[in-house]
């Protein structure tokens, strides 16, 4: 904002209010649709709908996580509800003892211990193990690769339903001796991925998606990108946001909900979004996200990330920060997003104040506060740590309140980078006539002989 202070421009007190530099306008929203479209207001989580985007285990555990981590307590008995008639369509009785002992009574007779219901669901896994058992032994007397593969997946699957997360890790390890096609090897694969997800053991995972993508041969679009949303997740526990954000925004359409076991579409744009606006730079937020065709279709399952995107690169920061204050509260319901959000947003609103203050020779801090809802001296603390960090080259007048940029000495730079050319260019010249004088003389050729 160079000379913001004297500014009187309508036009221009507009733009600096929103935060916008000398940018260009993003592909998706046109400046007239920007103008009418109205905040989203931060609603409460619609509990039902979040938890149909799910299915098996992983939405019992995110409800579980729903009502431990909120402080509504409607929402809190409406998570508990819906996992106590989820977990009683399975077998884990663990989970449902868990559950019960959260309700304590406080959705009524309907919802208390049922005793018999554990009975009759462990009786039944003890009967069902012993033939399991008395089949695999079976098939190990006769030798038959396919038949032991099978019954340990049925081992593995067995374990899982009934919630014995490191027995069925272990069952399904087992099949990979007995694969003998590459569709066995990766149902190997996503079997260990998926109880390794549940166990909180990415490394696991990370470990898993490599043998799956090294079988000979070519995987399926849907495989594709159900290894890519479980590196994404890898990385994101990882907090190697950039990493993650690149697998996410690798995932095809053919995803569907066909992953639904681990996560939703929504949740591939939610991470994907916010991961990259943390960790990529302009360049890479317009390539790699906004004129991405494939990721462009999850965004618009999740408008508000979609919109605090392009307000994000149009530089509208004013709105885009009010986006993400919204999502906060329902992202921190997030069973893997819960840990990172907080980090997600430091990083995400640090490059909305380098990015503000790049175009100008002089920033008005008042306006600037303005921009970003935050205080003058809010605002001069955050800058003081950007300039301590060397992430913003500037000085702060803080009587006057002014951020004045220290710009490079563009001229002398312009000199180095053509002195650096020269050298560059000499030595690749001297390399070159190097080479030929050997080829000339034939010296490698007689180097050779004397061997």
């Amino acid at each position: 904002m160079d000379g913001i202070e004297g500014a009187s421009n309508p036009m221009m007190e507009e733009m600096q209010a929103n935060g916008t530099g000398a940018v260009d306008e993003s592909p998706l929203t046109s400046t007239s649709t920007r103008k009418n479209r109205p905040i989203v207001s931060g609603e409460p989580l619609d509990i039902e709908a979040y938890a149909g985007l799910y299915t098996g285990r992983t939405k019992i555990k995110r409800l579980m996580f729903i009502a431990n981590h909120c402080d509504n307590p409607g929402m809190q008995l409406e998570s508990l509800r819906m996992a106590y008639d989820e977990i009683k369509k399975g077998e884990n009785t663990h989970l449902y003892r868990e559950v019960v002992q959260k309700i304590d009574g406080r959705l009524g007779p309907n919802y208390a211990m049922d005793a018999a219901w554990c009975s009759t669901i462990e009786r039944k896994a003890e009967q069902r193990k012993e033939k399991l058992e008395s089949e695999l032994n079976a098939y190990r007397t006769n030798l038959i690769k396919e038949s032991i593969r099978m019954g340990y997946n049925d081992f593995g699957d067995f374990y899982y339903a009934h919630g014995a997360l490191g027995d069925a890790f272990k069952s399904y390890v087992r099949t990979r001796d007995y694969c003998t096609t590459s569709k066995h090897i990766i149902q190997m694969c996503l079997n260990a991925i998926l109880v390794s997800i549940e166990m909180v053991q990415f490394s696991n995972v990370t470990s898993y998606v490599s043998k799956a993508e090294q079988t000979p041969e070519a995987l399926d679009p849907p495989t594709v990108a159900k290894l890519c949303c479980a590196a994404g997740l890898a990385h994101l526990e990882a907090k190697k946001y950039k990493l993650a954000a690149r697998k996410f925004l690798e995932v095809g359409p053919e995803l569907g909900n066909s992953y639904s076991e681990v996560i939703a579409p929504q949740d591939v744009a939610t991470y994907g979004g916010l991961c990259a606006l943390a960790s990529f730079d302009r360049t890479e937020l317009k390539n790699k996200v906004i004129d991405n065709i494939n990721f462009r279709d999850f965004l618009e399952l999740v408008p508000e990330v979609r919109e605090l995107i392009n307000d994000f690169y149009s530089s509208h920061y004013a709105s885009c920060l009010e986006y993400l204050g919204n999502l906060k509260s329902n992202l921190m319901l997030d069973i893997h997003l819960y840990d990172h959000v907080e980090t997600l947003y430091d990083q995400i609103r640090n490059k909305a104040l380098i990015q503000y203050t790049l175009p100008f020779v002089s920033v008005d801090m008042r306006m600037m506060a303005d921009a970003f809802k935050t205080s003058v001296v809010g605002l001069e603390k955050e800058l003081e740590a950007l300039i301590t960090d060397n992430q913003i080259q500037a000085r702060i007048d803080s009587h006057n309140k002014i951020l004045y940029a220290r710009h490079a000495d563009q001229r002398n730079a312009t000199f180095q980078r053509v002195l650096q050319t020269g050298n560059e260019f000499d030595q690749e010249v001297r390399a070159m006539l190097l080479r030929s004088s050997l080829l000339k003389y034939d010296y490698n050729l007689r180097a050779s002989r004397k061997h």
